[in-house]
């Protein structure tokens, strides 16, 4: 995990990759637990006998599935000493180039694009997540991450 002392040595940095996170294991039981938690039950998803004969030859984890780890990528990624308190701002563009099959391991590669200072202390960060699949040189997700941040 990379550390920083302040925002202010993270702004520094924008257009360089700022972190990398620990590798995640996405195997059937998270794929289902997704599923009921949001109710998308597809067979490609949810149903493994059935994918087996699909065009991927097995599950594949959900698109959304990938961008909600976003937040998990983050916590091994870096870390800012002085911020006391992080908030999910949004998301700008999200696309999902490649499938996660089950089994995959994923990690997020964490690049800045903008660290704006806010009214009242802190800043709006935006980052690129690069979410790559262990074995691919092709990205799973990459998105815009907004967050803020307060010191």
């Amino acid at each position: 995990m990379r550390e920083f002392a302040n925002l202010a040595e993270v702004a520094a940095l924008q257009g360089q990759e700022i972190g990398v996170s620990e590798w995640i294991l996405i195997d059937q039981a998270r794929i289902q637990q997704f599923a009921d938690a949001t109710d998308d039950q597809q067979w490609i998803h949810t149903d493994p006998v059935r994918a087996a004969a699909g065009p991927f030859g097995c599950t594949i984890a959900h698109g959304f599935l990938t961008l909600s780890l976003i937040p998990r990528f983050f916590e091994t990624a870096f870390r800012i000493r002085s911020v006391r308190m992080g908030l999910n701002y949004g998301l700008g563009r999200a696309r999902f180039p490649a499938p996660v099959p089950v089994g995959s391991r994923l990690r997020g590669r964490f690049t800045l694009k903008s660290c704006e200072p806010l009214s009242g202390g802190g800043a709006q960060i935006s980052i690129e997540v690069s979410v790559e699949r262990e074995g691919s040189d092709k990205p799973v997700c990459v998105a815009e991450s907004l967050t803020r941040q307060f010191e």
